[in-house]
């Protein structure tokens, strides 16, 4: 499983990345060859992300995979393996015996989450944000299937449920 955080927002000027102010943080677990969970954090630290990884793996009998940012060590630990890729070195892939250790499938999700989010919906609200991520997770972990069976199975979801509009009170 690779794990990555990214930022979701406008752009701070003369600011990238972790240091951005006005962004808002998101952790990404991809299986490779499977599926893609996404959730918004208040903020990237060791215990968030522990807090993510333990409620979305197993982490005895899973091998994760990050970058050297410092916050996945103490959680890496509890995991059955834990390789990183020292992305400052300029390494993005590399050979663990039969294991091939790279952050490129969460890196893949984040370009095509980015890109879907500025083409598609040019703004979203950091309150919404989480609607976005759940529809783009969905849309990854269906991407094997026919639009028209993955539409099929979105309307199966709604069986029994009941959207209601509600006005919000501002006062």
């Amino acid at each position: 499983m690779e794990a990555d955080e990214t930022y979701i927002g406008g752009r701070a000027h003369g600011k990238r990345g972790r240091g951005a102010a006005n962004k808002t943080p998101v952790v990404t677990l991809v299986e490779r060859n499977g599926e893609a969970r996404s959730q918004v954090v208040t903020n990237v630290t060791g215990e968030n992300i522990k807090d993510v990884l333990t409620r979305n793996a197993e982490p005895a009998e899973t091998v994760l995979v990050t970058d050297s940012y410092q916050v996945y060590e103490k959680p890496g630990a509890e995991f059955a393996e834990h390789h990183t890729i020292d992305h400052t070195a300029k390494q993005y892939a590399r050979w663990q015996d039969d294991l091939r250790v790279h952050t490129n499938t969460v890196e893949g999700y984040f370009l095509q989450l980015k890109r879907s989010l500025d083409g598609t919906y040019h703004h979203v609200s950091e309150k919404h944000l989480a609607r976005y991520l759940a529809e783009f997770d969905y849309r990854y972990n269906t991407r094997k299937v026919k639009d028209g069976e993955r539409m099929v199975r979105a309307i199966q979801q709604t069986a029994g449920k009941r959207l209601m509009y509600q006005e919000t009170l501002e006062g």
